[in-house]
């Protein structure tokens, strides 16, 4: 039996998952990771903790591994977006990572439209400027830290520096460098004509690969410290949300994505790369060959249940948590939250909004904040199917993966507010899952991604939209839009205040 591993670099922590041929998830390993918030609205993480941890969670993999470590034969992986790694000559780290959730570069985007021109620059990249992505940061350095900035050789996205420290090569892949905003997506080169004009040498941008390549073996060095075989081929991955859509099955027209993790998205495939959203949902090469696909993110969706736990329940587990939340009424006793604790990226592009809580009673107890703050996630969520259906997709069918999909409760809220079919699969982990389909089909063993994915997904469970369900939910909802509006000039006034 051979092998192969996919390695989910995430904002939190590193997945490891060891699958084989058959699909089956045979080891597991997590290692997290702090951020680093020195200052509001920064966010950034070391490099090095990445490797660290990734060597690690790999070793302890290889350890619980019974097998002969030698059929263990490829390693590919999914990365969280957007995020800048600066190199130098030498492929030193200049500085920490500036991460996606990082919103200090607003002055940065507007600079971006003035030079390039908004439709000039959806016409090229396909999405807007935006805080998180990585030209920003590039601009953001390059004013504020210019002696540093001139050193810098190549930027990275975080998969790929982790990528380059297990083989020695550099080097992106286009599901992840359709995030920079400095590739040109329908014809998957690096734009020149848009690092020109914001004075950025094209130079800095790595050489470009398919996400199912071979871009080497892993090197004696890590061979040592992991306990794998250094003939172990490494492929060069994908995106996060590409490889949680690999490993959802989202591989032809007409699938849908629901996947909550620290952010959330609703993920659509596309075969074409001529649809135009005017920037209202993020378009990006798809981690297979020649396919795209469309996006509309919530910043903060697992983050916001993180974060309340964190708070209020610091010492409960999340099932713990969540338990009752099933006994709390729709609309969680009149009370509404609002999911904007870094911003907001779809529908509203607002790095200034904040989240609230709408509705505060003295008789709510904590399970009905709880159940709040779940709904307030999937309507955030629904803005996004709301965007598609109104471009004239169908969505009546949505694979669920990640944190959400984890709950019973929270997947037939899905189904209630969505009014769709949500499928649940026997492993919620699709980006990582879908890393491992990358390198079981750079490996040979299958002849299409979609073979690949007829071996390894499986679905488990299905929830129907209750109809009772969906006019409540859709009433709340029509409130729940209302908030952003009315609570925008609020949050503008609030900003100086923040520390």
């Amino acid at each position: 039996m051979k092998y192969v591993i996919g390695v989910d670099l995430g904002t939190s922590a590193v997945k490891v998952l060891l699958l084989s041929q058959e699909g089956q998830v045979c080891g597991e390993v997590s290692a997290s990771y702090p951020l680093i918030q020195e200052k509001h609205g920064y966010s950034e993480q070391s490099p090095e903790a990445w490797v660290e941890k990734t060597t690690q969670a790999m070793g302890e993999l290889v350890r619980q591994f019974a097998g002969n470590v030698a059929d263990i034969e490829g390693i590919s992986f999914s990365g969280q977006m957007h995020g800048l790694v600066l190199l130098d000559r030498q492929k030193r780290v200049l500085r920490n990572a500036i991460l996606w959730n990082d919103t200090r570069t607003s002055r940065q985007c507007q600079q971006i439209y003035e030079r390039v021109g908004r439709e000039r620059l959806l016409e090229i990249a396909k999405n807007p400027a935006l805080e998180g992505f990585t030209p920003p940061k590039l601009l953001w350095v390059k004013e504020h830290e210019p002696e540093l900035f001139r050193q810098a050789a190549w930027f990275l996205l975080p998969k790929d520096y982790l990528r380059y420290r297990m083989t020695g090569t550099i080097e992106t892949e286009y599901s992840d460098a359709a995030g920079t905003l400095l590739l040109d997506v329908a014809e998957k080169t690096w734009s020149t004509t848009v690092c020109e004009l914001l004075d950025l040498d094209p130079g800095l941008c790595p050489p470009l690969v398919e996400s199912h390549q071979c871009v080497g073996t892993i090197t004696p060095a890590f061979a040592e410290r992991t306990g794998l075989s250094p003939a172990t081929k490494v492929f060069a991955g994908g995106a996060d949300n590409a490889c949680g859509a690999i490993g959802s099955g989202i591989l032809s027209d007409g699938k849908t994505l629901c996947s909550i993790g620290t952010s959330g998205v609703i993920l659509s495939y596309e075969a074409s790369k001529a649809r135009d959203f005017q920037g209202r949902v993020h378009y990006f090469n798809h981690a297979k060959e020649n396919a795209y696909y469309t996006m509309g993110v919530t910043l903060s969706a697992g983050h916001s249940l993180s974060w309340f736990k964190q708070v209020f329940a610091e010492q409960e587990d999340f099932d713990t948590l969540l338990s009752g939340v099933d006994q709390v009424p729709i609309g969680s006793n009149g009370l509404l939250y609002t999911p904007y604790l870094v911003g907001e990226r779809t529908p509203h592009a607002d790095a200034v909004i904040r989240g609230s809580f709408i509705g505060l009673d003295a008789a709510h107890r904590k399970i009905d904040f709880v159940r709040a703050v779940i709904e307030g996630i999937t309507f955030s969520l629904c803005e996004s199917v709301e965007i598609f259906r109104k471009s004239g997709k169908t969505i009546d069918t949505i694979i669920s993966i990640g944190g959400g999909a984890k709950n019973r409760t929270w997947l037939q809220m899905q189904a209630d507010i969505f009014n769709a079919r949500i499928v649940k699969l026997a492993s919620e982990q699709g980006p990582g899952v879908g890393a491992a389909m990358l390198a079981a089909y750079g490996c040979g063993w299958f002849s299409s991604l979609e073979e690949c994915a007829e071996r390894f997904i499986q679905p488990v469970a299905t929830h129907q939209p209750i109809k009772e369900n969906v006019e409540r939910y859709h009433n709340l909802y029509s409130v729940y839009k209302r908030v952003y509006h009315q609570t925008r000039e609020i949050n503008g006034a609030l900003s100086a205040f923040r520390g």
